[in-house]
């Protein structure tokens, strides 16, 4: 049989494994794509702001609500956040993530006692953020801070105790 003329038989499986070729690649590549390139973002910054400063009071803390954007692969979402926000003195606020540092239960401010209580399991804070009583390991967890003319920015993450 000569090998310069293919015969029928082999001329198609060839044709099939070509088709197979381009049809892998057309998958491959997208796929490559998806797993080697991070996807283009419009930068937002990680600062976020949360609150007016002339509406906070000193020592007088407030549960704020801020929203954030979370890029998720090509998804963006907007993801509601809280911290307790306390405004020290004319100069400085703290933002307390808003978890107690023990089990990650939710705390509230007692105005009578003036302290953060976890209800879940007794511990005690004060507006300073550190551990009165209860079997919280640490003092209150905390987001980093700034202020921007009279807005507050809450930072990307928490810094630990």
């Amino acid at each position: 049989m000569d090998d310069s003329n293919p015969s029928r038989r082999s001329f198609q499986a060839m044709v099939i494994a070509g088709l197979g070729a381009i049809i892998s690649a057309a998958l491959a590549l997208p796929a490559g794509a998806y797993l080697l390139f991070k996807p283009k973002t419009k930068e937002t910054g990680d600062w976020v702001p949360a609150v007016d400063v002339s509406q906070l009071e000193i020592k007088k803390p407030q549960e704020v609500v801020f929203e954030r954007k979370r890029v998720d692969g090509w998804r963006t979402v907007n993801k509601k956040s809280t911290a307790w926000v306390v405004r020290m003195d004319q100069q400085s606020v703290v933002a307390y993530w808003p978890q107690c540092t023990h089990l990650s239960c939710a705390y509230h401010w007692d105005d009578s006692a003036n302290e953060f209580i976890c209800p879940c399991h007794a511990s005690v804070f004060s507006i300073d953020g550190k551990v009165i009583s209860g079997p919280a390991p640490r003092p209150l967890d905390r987001y980093a801070t700034r202020i921007d003319g009279t807005k507050l920015l809450i930072g990307p993450g928490i810094e630990r105790a």
